[in-house]
């Protein structure tokens, strides 16, 4: 059984297959091996788009990049329609706590990234920072804005 989780319900789409079950993934398009962290992070997703409106096509979900010469995998990245990075959004297992480390990790990708904003989450905490790139800090807030076209 699944962890029910702090977001609004959405329509999933499971398949099974050599006894692992999967979740269809509507942004990469195909069925995902479902682990805690990706129940979080397709909830997260279905959450973007229905809620808060974000547009398929500005999501990228589990791409690679490369920080201080290592190679590491953000969860979901929106896109301005700029191609400027608006949110990165970093997605942990329901059982595994938000914690400093947490902050510190999608900290160290948003070096690279640039993003105006961050959320980190692990489906039932989610927490929501604004970026100022003047004073080089953050600030929490209580939601992350609804997506406005430019």
């Amino acid at each position: 059984m699944l962890q029910d989780l702090n977001f609004p319900k959405f329509e999933y789409r499971f398949k099974s297959t050599e006894n692992k079950v999967s979740i269809f993934d509507v942004i990469r398009k195909k069925f995902i091996i479902l682990q805690p962290e990706e129940w979080v992070r397709q909830h997260c997703v279905h959450y973007l788009i229905n809620e808060k409106k974000f547009p398929k096509s500005l999501i990228n979900v589990e791409k690679e990049l490369i920080i201080n010469g290592l190679k590491k995998r953000y969860d979901i990245v929106i896109f301005n329609s700029d191609g400027s990075i608006y949110l990165i959004v970093e997605c942990k297992s329901y059982s595994i706590p938000i914690n400093q480390t947490t902050f510190d990790q999608i900290a160290r990708y948003n070096l690279a990234l640039n993003a105006s904003y961050l959320m980190v989450t692990n489906g039932l905490n989610h927490y929501y920072c604004e970026m100022d790139f003047e004073a080089e800090c953050f600030s929490f807030l209580r939601d992350i804005p609804n997506y406005t076209p430019y």
